[in-house]
């Protein structure tokens, strides 16, 4: 009989809303769902999990090898730019400079970073025609013609959020990564300092 009443009891708080049923939790279990610790909006701010990567951040770390942890010291993020300042060739563009020296170490990270994102459309070697091209993706090569004239900021910048046919790739490299692909198109131009030395000095011996 009692179980009966026991049961009979606990369907009328399941049917008659939550505040019944949490006073019975409470009888049973001491404790109610309704009395749990909380904060208040802006009450206790926490900053973010070290290594997590904010939308808003442009993807710009503090250093190279680094995830957004925090602005470099000395160094500003680049200003933002759009497809159209690209297009237009604005001095937030071109004159933007290289802060990354074309080392050993950044060449190798920019081939790496190339043969991910840049050659199915650029290419191996840079000239186009790389796999998506028989596609219908236009072939665009990046080792001659105005390509060259190019400054680095341009460069970079392209890269960071694209201009006509050529997507962003933004969200896919980061701030110091870009410049390392930077480095090594510069490479695959024979524009790097010494290069052209080199080339003279091929063309002096074969003489």
């Amino acid at each position: 009989m009692r179980v009966r009443l026991w049961l009979a009891g606990l369907l009328v708080a399941l049917t008659a809303g939550c505040t019944p049923m949490d006073d019975l939790l409470v009888s049973i279990f001491g404790r109610s769902m309704r009395e749990q610790p909380s904060f208040n909006p802006y009450e206790n701010p926490q900053p973010a999990p070290e290594g997590s990567v904010p939308f808003a951040s442009g993807n710009f770390p503090a250093g190279q090898g680094t995830v957004n942890l925090g602005e470099p010291a000395g160094e500003a993020p680049p200003p933002p730019v759009t497809p159209f300042m690209v297009l237009q060739s604005a001095p937030e563009v071109v004159d933007l400079e290289n802060p990354v020296s074309p080392d050993d170490a950044s060449l190798v990270r920019g081939e790496e970073l190339y043969i991910r994102a840049c050659v199915p459309c650029h290419g191996d070697a840079g000239g186009g025609g790389g796999s998506v091209t028989a596609y219908g993706v236009p072939s665009f090569s990046i080792v001659e013609g105005e390509a060259l004239d190019r400054t680095d900021g341009y460069i970079y910048s392209i890269i960071r959020v694209g201009r006509g046919g050529m997507p962003a790739y933004g969200h896919q490299l980061t701030h110091y990564d870009r410049w390392h692909v930077v480095n090594y198109v510069r490479q695959l131009q024979g524009l790097l300092p010494g290069q052209e030395d080199l080339g003279a000095d091929s063309e002096s011996s074969e003489n």
